[in-house]
C-alpha cells in the first residue's frame, strides 16, 4: 500500500529536482541530461500515457511526451512547444508542497492535490495549484498525471 510519506517523499524530490534544474541553466548540457535523468526518474513516459497539464501554457495546455515535458522545463533552440520559456530555468530557490483535502491511496496508485509554492531568487513566492497521479513502478513512484494551474483571481 502506498502510504502519505510515499507520496511526500516523491513530491521532496520533485521539487529538489526542480530547483536544481534552475541551477544548471547556465550548463545547457548537464541541465539538459539533468532534466532528462528526472523526467525519467519521476515520470511515466515511458510506460505509456502521462497526462501533463503544466502552469504557464496557453496555446499548447497539455504535453503528452517526455520531449513536450523537456520543452516545458527548461526550453531551448529545440523546444516542442513555441510558448515555453522554461519554467524551471527561472530559476527557483525553494518548492514547498501543502497538500490538501487529503490523499486517494491504494495498492499501486496515489492522488494528491493542494498548492505548491515557488520561491524566486527574491524570495517572492508563486502559489500554484496542483494536482498530482502516481503510479507505483518496480518499488518507485512514477507521476502519471500531472495538473497544475495559478489559482482563479480574486476580483
Amino acid at each position: 500500500m502506498i502510504t502519505v510519506q510515499d507520496v511526500e517523499n516523491v513530491q521532496q524530490i520533485w521539487g529538489s529536482g526542480v530547483v536544481k534544474i534552475g541551477s544548471l541553466k547556465n550548463n545547457r548540457i548537464e541541465c539538459e541530461a539533468f532534466c532528462g535523468d528526472f523526467l525519467d526518474q519521476l515520470y511515466a513516459f515511458e510506460l505509456g500515457n502521462v497526462l501533463f497539464k503544466p502552469t504557464k501554457c496557453a496555446l499548447e495546455q497539455f504535453r503528452s511526451s517526455k520531449s513536450e515535458a523537456l520543452s516545458y522545463f527548461i526550453a531551448g533552440d529545440d523546444r516542442k512547444c513555441a510558448e515555453d520559456k522554461g519554467f524551471a530555468i527561472q530559476p527557483w530557490t525553494k518548492v514547498r508542497f501543502e497538500n490538501s483535502g487529503g490523499f486517494i491511496l491504494e495498492e499501486e496508485r496515489a492522488i494528491a492535490m493542494g498548492n505548491y509554492f515557488f520561491t524566486d531568487l527574491d524570495g517572492n513566492e508563486a502559489k500554484v495549484e496542483f494536482t498530482f497521479g502516481y503510479k507505483l513502478v518496480d518499488g518507485e513512484l512514477k507521476i502519471d498525471l500531472h495538473h497544475s494551474s495559478f489559482p482563479f483571481p480574486n476580483p
